[in-house]
């Protein structure tokens, strides 16, 4: 995002600090002028920082205003999983004396902001927690705070409109938590009155300026690069049945290294995707696992891994985006059956993956981690629910059961419920034999809750209520054409053995409560297990695209500031062609930090300046490169200009958005960040989008051994032909080789150091299926605009072809003999002036 600044005219104060109250034995010494402002330098009061943040859907959005040069920061809207990792790094890094937010919570932010609070003794000083209403939040009155503003870096003689495509330069308003977290931040500030606090009403907070905030060792990239270079690209799904389920991952370079077999990993490749680091020691660990399973003794290992993988479920007691996970349904007691399964499996999986890992290298961190935190607890926990679950009984009856010779009270009474058809069968006879004869049969049912009944059939005779009465039996309902009845028998009965079911049920529950509480004592062990068996899922998972796409592992050198690749490729491009050209790229140094490419159209431009940003990007998250080599050096950030993306809710013109692009490229790359923009300036007027281009080009070559790392592609050739930009050692120029064979352009999709002639539109336009007459017309104009000469329209060309075809036949006819006697004037009309006529007409 741009950082905008501006001088103020008047400092703002903050409030001054108390003075100190002290007792003296004799009088202080006079001090001079200039100790005085001295003292009065030293006890200005530090700098402060507030913080406003919003956590939702896994997302988190942050804004803060720092109190020493009066901006505010911003960080883009960023994942951040229930744990509120990414916030906690935030805080360490900026200590804020106040955290706003709103008062509507989600029960992650509020655990974790109660334990912050909670922190009595915390160094430094823990910070204020101030809650707004959820109201002061909303996206509509965010944004409009934010464009109603008063900031001082805005020229007065801004119209509302240009105000607001000045803004949208500078703001992500497509960072929906970001806008609320600043309009948060804005209402919090108009209220408190930060700076302002003894100064008139009508004087508001300072605001000199808005800067983009990224975390230390973090690599700044915004929404728009990760689209044109299609690091994520998300689809409607092609089933009608899923579609209103979301969006699938489509061609892109997530969907093809997105090989993980369990969710949580396939949830942190995408985390590291969204930060990638210059933490050399965390890249390095990352591919030091990869390069491991990548040797050919290693692929049976690591296919025995990446099986165990797949049995790695969700059970952690946080609750995670949708539905409820094992263990916080365990500690509601909302436990299903199929649970216990799940867990069981979890468990004996990861005592699979800690024995393996055990085997393995040591000296490599993540081997080690696993060999030692997969703890007994786990071994503890799979042998309790392997002993006592009866994975078979609980699914079939649907509910809880444990197995034999678990409980001897329980097994007896699973007897004695097994054995009483035969025993029941028995009661029935001798019931039978004391009823009316009139009842041919009888039988005596269980049923849960209500105990054992005698049930006889409906005789004809008895049609009405007061007809199911029989002496010695109490009735007790009609159902499907019998009758249920309790006798001194099923009395007995009841009291002897009792609701067998309900106390079987009631005792295996009590019995897996015991067993849920063993395994929640011990549960803290699984948000170990599931980071670490997710991070071996995720390295596992760019192992085997290494392997298969043939990935060779980056070098990092913090000394170098640039990129150097041998025969990169683009990984996303060779997969689709049928041959793909590598090509190298090297910019650091003093050097060639401007690489200004030209060349035809469809001659793998836009390919190459997208190659040398993804294989970068691949190589900050810790992957395996497409090349032969690649060293990386201090890169801080990517920025791209390539393709338009529109956006009708900003209400912005294709070529506005195009500037938004550029200008976050402008004021904010630095000598480590990476630039790439391909045909910048194509969508206003030539000349006008040829000088943008040049002001912008010659800006960065301006800063000198400063200037970032930029790889522009372009078909204004007037910007070298018009020695548009300076001569010097930062600039080079590459061209994409090419050969004419008479009409036939041939593409050799190689990058060579040089310039193209021409950009060869025709050709381009003929393979698009143009007529012919159209591109020699469009030859023509070109020849001519090359070469100097007025444009004639078509109808002055057809004009003057007329005037020659008359002139010849006027010629003809004066050269005609009428004294001839042979002359037949019928066949000269005929061969001559009608033709004539025609082509006249």
């Amino acid at each position: 995002m741009a950082s905008v600044r501006a001088t103020p005219g008047r400092t703002p104060q903050g409030p001054r600090p108390q003075a100190a109250l002290a007792t003296c034995s004799s009088p202080a010494p006079v001090q001079g002028h200039g100790e005085a402002e001295e003292e009065e330098e030293e006890e200005q009061e530090p700098a402060e920082i507030h913080l406003c943040v919003l956590w939702n859907s896994g997302y988190l959005g942050i804004a803060y205003y720092d109190t020493s040069d009066s901006t505010i920061h911003f960080m883009p809207d960023a994942p951040d999983n229930e744990s509120l990792k990414l916030l906690q790094r935030v805080l360490d890094e900026i200590n804020p004396r106040s955290i706003v937010t709103t008062a509507k919570q989600d029960e992650n932010m509020t655990q974790f902001l109660g334990k912050l609070a909670s922190q009595e003794h915390s160094k430094p000083k823990r910070p204020e927690i101030i809650f707004l209403p959820s109201v002061d939040f909303g996206l509509e009155i965010s944004k409009q705070r934010l464009l109603s503003g008063n900031y001082t870096f805005i020229p007065y003689s801004m119209t509302t409109t240009e105000k607001i495509l000045f803004l949208s330069s500078i703001i992500p308003f497509d960072c929906l938590l970001t806008v609320r977290a600043l309009g948060g931040l804005l209402k919090f500030l108009g209220r408190r009155r930060i700076g302002v606090e003894l100064e008139d009403y009508n004087i508001s907070v300072p605001i000199l300026g808005f800067k983009k905030f990224v975390l230390t060792h973090l690599v700044s990239i915004d929404q728009d690069t990760y689209s044109v270079l299609q690091i994520f690209k998300s689809e409607p799904h092609p089933s009608v049945y899923k579609v209103a389920s979301g969006l699938k991952e489509g061609l892109s370079l997530f969907g093809i290294l997105n090989r993980c077999r369990c969710k949580w990993g396939e949830k942190l490749l995408r985390l590291w995707f969204t930060r990638p680091t210059q933490d050399l020691e965390e890249l390095n660990s990352r591919l030091d696992v990869i390069q491991f399973f990548l040797l050919p003794q290693n692929l049976d290992m690591a296919q025995m891994l990446h099986r165990l993988l797949g049995h790695i479920k969700n059970v952690p007691v946080s609750p995670g985006q949708g539905r409820e996970l094992i263990l916080k349904r365990m500690k509601l007691s909302h436990t299903k059956t199929s649970d216990w399964q799940v867990l069981y499996k979890t468990v004996y999986s990861a005592l699979g993956l800690r024995d393996a890992c055990r085997s393995l290298p040591q000296s490599i961190q993540l081997f080690q981690d696993i060999a030692q935190e997969f703890s007994d607890d786990l071994h503890h926990i799979a042998s309790l629910i392997g002993k006592v679950v009866d994975f078979e009984g609980s699914l079939a009856e649907n509910h809880f059961t444990v197995l034999p010779n678990i409980d001897p009270d329980i097994d007896e009474k699973k007897r004695r419920l097994m054995g009483l058809p035969s025993f029941l069968t028995e009661v029935a006879r001798k019931e039978l034999e004391n009823l009316d004869s009139r009842i041919p049969s009888c039988s005596v049912i269980y049923i849960p809750l209500i105990g054992f009944l005698l049930s006889i059939p409906r005789l004809p005779s008895m049609a009405e209520a007061s007809d199911f009465e029989i002496e010695g039996l109490d009735f007790m309902f009609l159902s499907e054409g019998k009758l249920h009845y309790r006798s001194t028998r099923t009395k007995e009965l009841d009291a002897l053995l009792g609701d067998l079911h309900c106390d079987i049920r009631d005792q295996e529950t009590l019995l897996m409560h015991q067993l849920q509480c063993q395994v929640l004592a011990r549960a803290a062990v699984f948000t170990r297990v599931l980071d670490l068996a997710s991070r071996l899922d995720v390295l596992l998972a760019l192992a085997s695209a290494a392997r298969d796409y043939g990935y060779s592992r980056p070098r990092y050198s913090p000394r170098l500031l640039g990129v150097r690749i041998q025969n990169g490729r683009h990984p996303l491009m060779e997969l689709c062609a049928r041959t793909f050209v590598p090509n190298s790229a090297e910019c650091g140094g003093d050097r060639g930090r401007v690489k200004v490419i030209t060349g035809p159209n469809s001659s793998g431009k836009s390919i190459y300046l997208k190659q040398v940003g993804l294989i970068t990007f691949m190589a900050l998250v810790g992957s395996f490169v497409p090349a032969e080599e690649a060293e990386i050096g201090a890169v801080d950030a990517i920025f791209t200009r390539i393709h338009s993306c529109e956006s009708i809710s900003l209400g912005l013109s294709t070529f506005m958005i195009d500037l938004n692009q550029v200008a976050k490229a402008v004021n904010n790359a630095t000598k480590q960040s990476l630039v790439l923009i391909d045909e910048f300036g194509k969508g206003t007027n030539t000349v006008d989008g040829l000088a943008l281009l040049a002001a912008v080009l010659r800006h960065w070559l301006a800063l000198g051994p400063t200037c970032p790392h930029i790889f522009v592609a372009t078909n204004f050739l007037s910007l070298v032909q018009l020695q548009l930009l300076p001569q010097g050692p930062l600039v080079q120029y590459l061209t994409m080789e090419t050969c004419e064979d008479g009409d036939n352009l041939i593409f050799f999709y190689q990058v060579c150091e040089g310039l193209a002639k021409a950009s060869h539109a025709s050709h381009t336009a003929a393979q698009a299926g143009l007529p012919d007459q159209l591109l020699t017309r469009g030859k023509e104009v070109s020849d001519l605009i090359r070469s100097g000469k007025p444009i004639k329209p078509v109808k002055e060309l057809l004009k003057e072809k007329q005037m020659e075809n008359c002139q010849m036949l006027v010629d003809k006819f004066l050269k005609l003999d009428l004294e001839d006697p042979n002359l037949d004037l019928d066949l000269f009309m005929s061969q001559e002036v009608l033709p004539a006529g025609t082509a006249i007409l």
